[in-house]
Order: C-alpha cells, then sequence, then structure tokens
C-alpha cells in the first residue's frame, strides 16, 4: 500500500489540514492533531486534570454537522488559528491567551446557535489530545474500501467524510482489516494496528455542503454486515511519514 494523503485536524470537528509529510513520535498522535476543542459547556472537561471524554461533550459533526461549514487554518508556529465562515471575513486569533481562547469560543458559540450548549471553552490540555478512543493513535483508511462503499451508496463519498490521517491505496477492499494485531512500517515509522473504526453518524455529513446526504454506518451494516471503516495504530517506534511512502506489514513470525 502507498500513503496517498495525510492530514491532521487541529481543532475537534474542524478543518482538516493536509500535509506532504509528517514526524511520528512513540506513543503520539500526528503532532497538532485534535489539539483544541470547543467543550460545551455542560463538559466536565478540567484543563488541570485532562481525561478523555466522548465526543458528544465537545463540538463534532455528529451533532454539529453545519461546523463543516467553517473554514479554519491553524499556524502551530504562533499559535494562530484563523475561522471563516462562507461569505464573511475571519477571525483570527492566538491559542496562547486567554482573550484569544475567549474570542474563538464565542465565535463557535454564535455559529452554533441553539446547538450550544450553556458557556462553550475553546480548550487545550499539553499533552492531551481530543481523540475518538481514548488511546493515542494514527488514523489509516484504505482508499479501495472508501470506493467500494461509495459503489453501494450510488455516489461518491468524499474520504474526508471518515476525518482519517492517512489514506493509503493499494489492495483490495478491507484490506486494512487484515493489518489487525500486526506492526506495520509506515514511510520510517513503526506502529501496531490495535483496533477497526466503528463509524457514527459523523460520517453522514459531507465536508463540501454541511448536508446530511448519506447513511455510511447503515450501508456498512446492510452491504457489509458491520459499522466499520479504516483502522487505528498506536506508534511505537517513530520516524518520518511522507507522501508516497509504503505501508508494509511486518510479519514477525
Amino acid at each position: 500500500m502507498r500513503v496517498e494523503k495525510i492530514y491532521r485536524y487541529p481543532v475537534k470537528g474542524l478543518t482538516a489540514e493536509a500535509l506532504e509529510e509528517v514526524a511520528l513520535a512513540e506513543g503520539e498522535t500526528l503532532p497538532h492533531d485534535r489539539r483544541f476543542a470547543l467543550a460545551q459547556g455542560d463538559a466536565p472537561f478540567d484543563e488541570t486534570a485532562p481525561s478523555w471524554l466522548q465526543k458528544r461533550h465537545f463540538g463534532c459533526l455528529m451533532a454539529n454537522a453545519r461546523l463543516a461549514l467553517l473554514h479554519s487554518a491553524f499556524d502551530p508556529r504562533i499559535g494562530q488559528l484563523a475561522i471563516r465562515r462562507p461569505g464573511e471575513p475571519p477571525l483570527a486569533a492566538s491559542t496562547r491567551t486567554a482573550e484569544g481562547r475567549t474570542a474563538i469560543a464565542a465565535y463557535l458559540a454564535a455559529f452554533l446557535g441553539e446547538e450550544a450548549r450553556g458557556e462553550p471553552r475553546f480548550v487545550e490540555a499539553p499533552g492531551h489530545a481530543f481523540t475518538d478512543v481514548a488511546r493515542k493513535c494514527v488514523s489509516i483508511i484504505g482508499l479501495a474500501s472508501v470506493a467500494a462503499l461509495s459503489e453501494k451508496a450510488g455516489m461518491r463519498l468524499d474520504p474526508l467524510r471518515f476525518r482519517a490521517n492517512i489514506y493509503v491505496s493499494g489492495g483490495a477492499p478491507w484490506a486494512e482489516f487484515d493489518l489487525l494485531g500486526e506492526e506495520i512500517m509506515l514511510g520510517r515509522a513503526r506502529l501496531r494496528v490495535f483496533k477497526r473504526i466503528v463509524r457514527c453518524p459523523a460520517t453522514e455529513v459531507n465536508p463540501e455542503t454541511a448536508e446530511r446526504d448519506a447513511k455510511p454506518p447503515k450501508l456498512l451494516r446492510d452491504h457489509f454486515g458491520h459499522m466499520d471503516l479504516g483502522v487505528y495504530a498506536e506508534v511505537i517506534e517513530g520516524g518520518r511519514v511522507a507522501v508516497g511512502d509504503a505501508l508494509e506489514p511486518l510479519r514477525l513470525d
């Protein structure tokens, strides 16, 4: 298999950012992936003692489809986040200051309207990632699997519906499931695949229009007998990964 696309998602639920290469570190996500989130006002998230919480506590596409209409960009060098609604000037604010975080939270809460609960907070906790599973990991999807699902849907499903970090070509549909429990080389990094990704209603949202125009979980269940697409892998030896690199299983037996 070959790496075709690499993405990070600095703010949970907001824009994917494409990368040409990335340096993976042992036991970590992609740098800056799911680094920030909009915690709903009733979310029991404590920045001083962060722990994993389910996505319903944060702004997310599963519950807040209209977030797909926002375009965001994060500059990690200066800590600035820019967010733009269609047809309007962007907000640019610092994620490193209380004033900046308050401005970002207010902007997102106003955009969500009635979907915002209480007084949402724009949150970050050093060393914490707002991932969908409790373990820090990298998500990998075979584009052949997306194509197989698209065929059953009768429409092209944008791979970004599934918000993976790594998209690979080559191999048969669902070939990534054969890697479960295996160690793999991804570029110069070594990872262990530990879980299939169960898909949720977030994948119903078209990333271009923010409309719920397909039902991937139902399509998966009806046509393939499961609700899974892609796999999670933990980094056990860091290294560089670039577009064009190979994904190769390491058969340890």
